[in-house]
């Protein structure tokens, strides 16, 4: 797949797609339905299959002092994309010349003239342009006269009629539900960064951690999860681990800034500098203040227990390189 910061000067290949346009934060199940969608189309037609999303997400560029909420960066949200089979990823650049630009506008200079797209595949409450200017009625007019098709996706439903969304999925995380947010998601939510130095202390106790900040990507629930973690390289799978993990500012020491602190089972060897992917599979407690060290120590051990238990009764979900 190849993946794109601009519009202009799209090499022939990648022209003439059909494109998923969208935000799809998460690449949740109602996502990955669309985007599948688009590449029944592709396929039927023999054309390429495109992916529009824009980087960083609008409610980002609108508001940049909100608490983050992002459930997936860019470097994910490719990877991901790339699973489902596109050819092209148009993350584009969302600024204030993109916020300026008129529904109009953005149907003729982006998707027309730029991309040459084909078909467009949206989901039924597709709104766009300056001042959301834009829906799916106005969309399929222009369409037709810059000669695209315009397929309107209808929204898709979880069990008991639940919408999916990433709205709910974020609610699920922050309320210390990472379960029904891998419902939604169709596998469980990860945290990707790159390991760190930390302070050491894990590793004094008998329990050493890979330290990642999550930066700008929504903060779960604080407490301690069951957790898998893979270790990436060159966003390829090189281990796989079952793992507690502690997200917060652990109450004991005051750090100031939230951290995931995972502790890999049956594991030996320097992460430092490394990628990892820390799924979160089932909440276990929250965050607890201990009066010493061999208290935080006991509890840090029952703690593994819990998880090793909780995996070993989790079927393992196949995502990142399978």
């Amino acid at each position: 797949m190849r993946i794109f910061r601009h519009f202009q000067d799209v090499p022939p290949a990648c022209r003439g797609a059909i494109v998923a346009v969208g935000n799809f934060d998460g690449v949740h199940l109602g996502h990955r339905a669309l985007i599948g969608e688009a590449a029944r189309q592709a396929r039927a037609a023999g054309k390429p299959m495109a992916v529009l999303a824009f980087e960083p997400h609008p409610q980002e560029f609108f508001h940049p002092s909100a608490e983050s909420f992002r459930l997936t960066p860019l470097r994910t949200k490719a990877r991901l994309i790339a699973e489902l089979g596109a050819d092209a990823f148009f993350a584009l650049a969302f600024d204030a010349a993109m916020a300026a630009r008129t529904a109009g506008e953005f149907v003729r200079e982006v998707l027309a003239e730029g991309l040459g797209a084909s078909g467009l595949v949206v989901g039924e409450d597709f709104v766009f342009g300056k001042g959301r200017g834009g829906n799916l009625q106005i969309l399929t007019a222009m369409g037709a006269r810059h000669g695209f098709s315009v397929s309107a996706f209808p929204t898709i439903l979880a069990g008991a009629g639940e919408k999916i969304s990433s709205t709910r999925i974020r609610e699920a995380l922050k309320a210390a539900r990472p379960g029904d947010a891998a419902r939604l998601l169709g596998r469980h939510w990860a945290v990707e960064a790159r390991v760190e130095h930390g302070d050491g202390r894990g590793r004094t106790m008998g329990f050493p951690t890979a330290n990642m900040h999550l930066g700008h990507c929504l903060a779960p629930a604080f407490g301690v999860y069951a957790v898998r973690a893979a270790i990436l390289e060159n966003d390829q799978v090189i281990g796989r681990h079952d793992a507690v993990a502690n997200f917060g500012i652990r109450p004991m020491y005051q750090v100031t800034v939230p951290l995931m602190e995972t502790h890999l089972f049956d594991f030996d060897g320097d992460l430092y500098g490394k990628h990892l992917s820390v799924e979160l599979v089932e909440y276990i407690r929250p965050e607890m203040r201990f009066s010493g060290l061999p208290g935080l120590i006991a509890q840090i051990a029952d703690d593994c227990q819990a998880a090793r238990a909780i995996l070993a009764r989790t079927p393992r979900q196949p995502s990142l390189n399978g």
